[in-house]
């Protein structure tokens, strides 16, 4: 049984300590198996996939908690809409224009495609941004995830159209700048997605344009 799997239990006779009807607890979930990233939450004080997480592998009794940095809807389920809003801003997307028959895209190399399919794993579950010191309202930090979209629709044959306004976001309120590079991201991102790597080309990718737009002024 997963942390899921139980609340779906309590979900069918919710009471409260005392045995008396409540209201069921209100999460967030869909796929049930570390697809889809919306069962995140704290579990026995730590960030982790509820789906995942096996009830005979944790310590009693389990504690679940709403991740700490995003508003709380109700109970474990909070709103995440900043990262949403975080990718429109970098643009995370391959730009077409129109909707007839474009022909054939640019072909991409094995070699390319299997370092993209490691980026594009990201589930949106935010652990990275929970565990993220520089992930606050003061820094406004956009966090590991959207630095490692960028790199992705960056490499991207079609995607790099956007590439200079993808990294003008990068230098702006709450860019790549503030990356502390603690590393928490990719100790506990549940795709292995090699987030400090895009973070570093990222940074360099950020500090060619800036300084190729500063000696062409």
């Amino acid at each position: 049984m997963n942390v899921i799997s139980g609340l779906m239990d309590i979900a069918m006779n919710p009471v409260d300590r005392t045995g008396k009807p409540t209201t069921p607890i209100t999460y967030d979930s869909n796929c049930l198996e570390e697809v889809c990233g919306s069962c995140a939450m704290l579990i026995n004080g730590k960030a982790a996939m509820a789906c995942s997480s096996l009830v005979d592998k944790l310590s009693a009794p389990i504690r679940l908690e709403p991740l700490s940095r995003f508003p709380v809807i109700r109970d474990l389920a909070v709103d995440r809409s900043v990262l949403f809003e975080n990718l429109k801003r970098v643009k995370a997307w391959v730009p077409i224009d129109g909707t007839y028959d474009l022909g054939s895209g640019p072909r991409i190399s094995p070699e390319d495609q299997e370092q993209a399919y490691l980026m594009s794993r990201c589930m949106s579950c935010c652990l990275c941004l929970e565990v993220c010191p520089q992930f606050t309202i003061a820094t406004s930090f956009v966090g590991a995830a959207i630095i490692n979209q960028v790199r992705l629709f960056n490499q991207h044959p079609t995607g790099a159209s956007l590439k200079r306004e993808r990294l003008e976001a990068m230098t702006g309120n709450g860019g790549i700048h503030e990356c502390s590079y603690a590393q928490n991201c990719v100790r506990i991102c549940p795709k292995n997605i090699p987030l400090t790597n895009s973070i570093s080309i990222v940074y360099g990718q950020v500090m060619k344009q800036t300084i190729g737009d500063l000696f062409r002024r």
